[in-house]
């Protein structure tokens, strides 16, 4: 069996409304911070380059074809949503990673009502960020050759966004089911077998991260709810 969609993008909502509990609150604050601050910044700098950019690449239609910029812009706004989106949020998840992994940590513990032996606090989490940036160097290693892939095929009109969606749903799951499972010491090869596993699972809640995160304002608080999710998804279906 390898899962639901509908029942994988439900994980993301049900983790954006645990995050109210009392438990976790304290260990949203700083990975939110930090997804203010950098989200806040490149978006601004990053779509007014992309309308720039557009705007002079559809100067270049002659006007007998001016209907296919209805066609194209929704296509090309889709696209790069998704793929700025996911990088935006790749470089909050290296620098936070460590603190994100201490989110998982109590969110599992909430969950399952069992202790975790983990990081244990915020201090052991500062003193984890070198590991944790090595292990988010991994995810980008094995992410940038299908991101290559992506780019080349986004010069198809149309299918350039269904491949970014795909992509980003894939990559996302795995990026966050790997807080969980990192906190109980297996590797991104783990990660990897256990996200194809329960695959449709897996890319509905990886998919709605993914667009939650190409939205201003959403991509705020998306990813403690995507940690909190993804810890949900490892304890009710990855786990085994």
């Amino acid at each position: 069996m390898k899962g639901n969609v509908a029942r994988g993008a439900s994980y993301l909502t049900r983790g954006a409304r645990m995050l109210h509990h009392p438990s976790l609150r304290l260990f949203v604050i700083i990975p939110l911070l930090v997804n203010i601050l950098i989200f806040g910044s490149l978006i601004t700098l990053g779509f007014s380059y992309i309308s720039d950019a557009m705007d002079s690449m559809l100067s270049r239609i002659p006007s007998w074809l001016n209907f296919i910029r209805w066609i194209l812009w929704p296509l090309i706004v889709i696209t790069v949503s998704l793929a700025t989106g996911f990088l935006f949020t790749t470089i909050a998840l290296i620098i936070a990673s460590p603190f994100n992994a201490l989110l998982a940590e109590k969110a599992e513990e909430l969950i399952t009502g069992g202790p975790v032996d983990s990081l244990e606090g915020f201090g052991a989490a500062v003193l984890a960020i070198p590991k944790s940036i090595l292990r988010e160097l991994a995810k980008l290693v094995y992410y940038i050759p299908m991101a290559l892939f992506a780019v080349l095929l986004s010069f198809i009109p149309g299918l350039g966004a269904i491949v970014w969606l795909i992509l980003a749903a894939w990559m996302m799951s795995i990026q966050f089911v790997d807080y969980p499972m990192d906190n109980h010491q297996l590797s991104f090869s783990d990660v990897k077998e256990a996200v194809r596993r329960r695959r449709l699972s897996s890319m509905g809640f990886g998919g709605l991260v993914a667009m939650c995160a190409s939205i201003p304002v959403i991509n705020f608080i998306v990813v403690p709810a995507a940690v909190v999710g993804a810890t949900l998804l490892w304890c009710e279906e990855l786990n085994q």
